[in-house]
């Protein structure tokens, strides 16, 4: 019995114990330290694996199924109260799927995690490069020839486009920028999407314009396009 009970604290933290063998187990844990410690061990763990997934936590229903599914298993094959070791079997399967479970859902959320890491490295990025074209002393403003607002342009090229009264785009939809060679829109090359908001809003331009180039924004399906389908409904005056 002894040794046997021992072997019950993995399925008793993950209450995956049936009735008579959590009030055997309840009734044995205060007097053996050597399960006491192994419990908070088990606590411990499970806690941990609770901070590290900060994500949407798992239902409570998905929990109500996997003990069902473990009480569920037949039991056939198992004896008196004595051999305790065969039935710790079940117990044991079913903290191995809940470590599997476990894993898999850490993995998932971890390959989310990084995937947003990585948007917001990128965002903060081009949020540095644009502070830096606004603050350059030395930075040239073009004034807009539609729209409200301004281009800013680095000695380097770069360049900033600064929009007043933008609403954000309609569902579907996302504003395009564009750098136009010459003012000619129809030879313009991409540089970049935003999604809009009221208010002031500075968007940093992908890509480097030169002398006689007009910056402009266009409305295009969610996404971005290729080449510009739609008349721009900001643009610049030629640099």
């Amino acid at each position: 019995m002894e040794t046997g009970i021992h072997e019950l604290t993995a399925g008793y933290a993950l209450d995956a114990l049936d009735p008579e063998e959590r009030s055997a187990y309840e009734a044995h844990l205060p007097g053996c330290e050597h399960c006491q410690q192994e419990l908070e061990s088990f606590w411990t763990t499970t806690e941990a694996l609770a901070v590290a997934a900060s994500g949407p936590a798992p239902s409570a229903a998905l929990r109500e199924r996997i003990v069902a599914d473990v009480h569920a298993e037949p039991r056939q094959n198992v004896v008196a109260f004595e051999p305790r070791r065969r039935r710790v079997a079940p117990v044991l399967g079913a903290v191995a799927a809940v470590a599997a479970v476990v894993a898999l859902a850490i993995g998932l959320w971890a390959s989310s995690l990084s995937s947003e890491l990585d948007e917001t490295r990128a965002a903060l990025a081009r949020q540095q490069a644009a502070a830096q074209v606004l603050g350059d002393s030395e930075a040239e403003n073009v004034a807009l020839q539609a729209g409200d607002g301004r281009l800013v342009v680095g000695a380097d090229g770069k360049a900033v486009l600064v929009l007043d009264g933008l609403d954000p785009a309609p569902a579907g939809k996302t504003y395009e920028m564009w750098i136009a060679p010459g003012g000619d829109i129809g030879a313009a090359n991409r540089a970049g999407t935003f999604s809009g908001r009221e208010g002031l809003e500075a968007e940093l331009v992908a890509g480097t314009v030169s002398s006689g180039d007009v910056v402009a924004v266009t409305i295009e399906k969610a996404g971005g396009v290729n080449a510009p389908t739609t008349q721009p409904i900001a643009a610049s005056d030629p640099v």
